[in-house]
């Protein structure tokens, strides 16, 4: 199976802010120095008060943001146009594009002590509604990092995860993807990858591989693996390239429900060379002509 729940590990009691060094190591297989990229990180583990009072028994925000940028690449303004969707892709929000990696991390972490600190008010409520009892709901986790996935000269992805609890039966998890054309310097979507009307032989495609993962004979023995409606599985837009393969990934409650965690899904270029785009990304950098 291609479902993976995946564990969480968050640090605590201490403030971090330095750089991890120079990536030197190959990424997907493939020399992570070929494209002139060099990263370095920005790491954070800080616990958030949600109280004015110096209490360490009182509830508490675990807050954990590992950002890893590039500090060099072909020229200065090639370096800012990346980092700036970087930026942008890690923290979800255009108006952080034009931010420093330090300044969109303070402005970060500011944002979400003050909507944390917002819910004070109703802590005290609370507390006085159940007498002796401790609000146990208040005590949230916030995880977000990225990581390289595979790069070479042309292509780089990433992934983007992030994890929180904010009360409840359960915390929640997403992962989101990011493929950039290093020579155009843009992100990509299925319309660079796919001739016009993919979408539904695309989806086949996807559903016939997850067929393959879970041992289904038909589409709807999914169902009987756990899945929602099959009409619901279908190409999202959240994927990453390698030398081989598209990988798609669907968030919790996509198309399964929680207990299943991110499907995971592959699917082999060689299986898709009836919708690729005869000139597109895959074919240009990883088919050749």
């Amino acid at each position: 199976m291609k479902t993976k729940t995946r564990s969480i590990l968050f640090i605590s009691f201490i403030l971090l802010s330095f750089g991890t060094g120079l990536f030197t190591n190959c990424i997907g297989g493939r020399d992570a120095k070929s494209s002139g990229i060099e990263y370095d990180s920005i790491v954070v583990a800080r616990h958030i008060p949600l109280l004015l009072e110096n209490d360490t028994t009182l509830p508490y925000a675990d807050v954990n943001v590992s950002f890893t940028y590039p500090v060099k690449f072909h020229d200065s303004e090639s370096l800012a146009r990346l980092q700036q969707i970087f930026i942008g892709t890690f923290f979800g929000d255009s108006d952080y594009d034009m931010l420093s990696p330090q300044e969109a991390i303070d402005r970060y972490l500011s944002e979400y002590t003050e909507r944390y600190q917002s819910l004070s008010n109703y802590y005290y409520e609370d507390k006085a509604r159940i007498g002796e009892k401790m609000p146990s709901w208040y005590w949230y986790i916030m995880n977000n990092t990225n990581k390289m996935l595979f790069q070479n000269d042309s292509i780089l992805s990433y992934a983007v995860e992030y994890s929180d609890y904010e009360g409840g039966a359960h915390g929640s998890y997403r992962i989101t993807y990011t493929n950039i054309d290093l020579n155009k310097l843009g992100t990509l979507s299925e319309e660079d990858l796919f001739k016009p009307g993919y979408f539904k032989p695309l989806t086949e495609k996807i559903v016939a591989q997850l067929m393959k993962d879970y041992e289904a004979t038909e589409p709807d023995s999914l169902l009987m693996k756990g899945f929602f409606n099959i009409e619901d599985i279908a190409p999202n837009n959240n994927f990453w390239l390698d030398g081989e393969k598209i990988h798609y990934s669907y968030n919790q409650y996509e198309i399964a429900p929680f207990s299943m965690g991110v499907i995971d899904v592959s699917v082999p270029y060689s299986e898709l060379s009836d919708i690729l785009l005869p000139d597109g990304i895959i074919a240009r950098y990883f088919l050749g002509k």
